[in-house]
């Protein structure tokens, strides 16, 4: 009874936090289908995956859209789904990055490098507007560790970029998918520890010192 009856956020915070999230939505379509182009057209694992990475999370704004108003219960829920879904993206890049380093390919840098720097923009602005959100609920959390993530592959693809052009082959590609992807199997941890403690206790996971949740229970 708890959980079903929990308050969902006070009304003023709540219709601040969806007009971000509606920027974010539709930020993260955009450069979804921005970096798949590119992605493709490069033959770089990272931006593809980063450009994966966009659509998840795309879908995971428009998942916290139609819970923001409901229960702490139901908001719990959609945080468990999004942190599903941040693990089978971390495994599926590395399955992608193990399926490169069999094709042998080398990518475009320059247009992993430009693409990217976009990508940062976009995120950065996003990441940003989502700060101040960042100590809400699990769904809260998740939304900002998304976000959070997104910024530093997009920083981390530019560095590939420039590993890629200065030595010719596609090592640098593969070791930031294989960053990315331990960045998503560890948000995705956090983000499915939280939302279980808040679907077994109804009340907010508690934090430490560094914002992180823990399931004392």
């Amino acid at each position: 009874m708890d959980s079903c009856c929990s308050a969902p956020p006070p009304p003023d915070r709540s219709s601040a936090y969806r007009r971000v999230l509606w920027v974010a939505l539709i930020v993260n379509a955009a450069m979804f289908g921005v970096e798949a182009i590119a992605g493709i057209a490069a033959g770089s694992v990272s931006l593809q995956a980063d450009a994966l990475d966009f659509f998840g999370d795309a879908a995971n704004y428009a998942l916290s859209l139609s819970v923001l108003s409901l229960a702490l219960v139901w908001r719990a829920r959609a945080a468990l789904v999004k942190g599903l879904s941040m693990g089978v993206f971390g495994v599926w890049v590395l399955g992608a990055a193990a399926f490169n380093i069999i094709g042998g390919g080398t990518p475009h840098a320059i247009t992993m490098g430009v693409v990217g720097f976009v990508a940062l923009i976009a995120n950065v602005g996003v990441a940003l507007l989502l700060y101040r959100f960042r100590e809400g609920d699990a769904n809260m959390r998740s939304v900002w560790l998304c976000s959070r993530n997104d910024a530093i592959g997009n920083a981390a693809v530019m560095v590939a970029a420039l590993g890629v052009f200065g030595t010719g082959t596609l090592w640098p590609d593969i070791a930031v998918a294989a960053v990315m992807a331990g960045l998503a199997l560890s948000a995705s941890v956090e983000t499915v520890r939280a939302a279980a403690h808040e679907l077994k206790t109804g009340v907010a996971a508690p934090r430490d010192a560094h914002g992180h949740a823990h399931d004392h229970g």
